[in-house]
């Protein structure tokens, strides 16, 4: 089964980026941002999508993905 999952992780790693410089650096609240580096968040808020956009210059297709959830179904 498919679900959309945080790809922020990945972001701030390639750079070099701590995630708490991140949220420093975008002036957001630490926990909120690092739920979404630990793909860890129910629901993303748009002023963060925002904010991580412009912050990494990258389309909101490379912050989410949608693919494979990578759990086993139950039996």
């Amino acid at each position: 089964m498919k679900k959309v999952r945080s790809n922020l992780k990945k972001l701030a790693d390639d750079k070099g980026k701590s995630i708490r410089q991140v949220a420093k650096d975008i002036d957001y609240r630490f926990e909120t941002v690092r739920q979404m580096y630990n793909d860890e968040s129910k629901h993303f808020p748009r002023d963060l999508l925002d904010k991580l956009c412009a912050y990494f210059e990258c389309d909101i297709s490379q912050l989410l993905v949608y693919e494979d959830n990578e759990e086993t179904p139950p039996v």
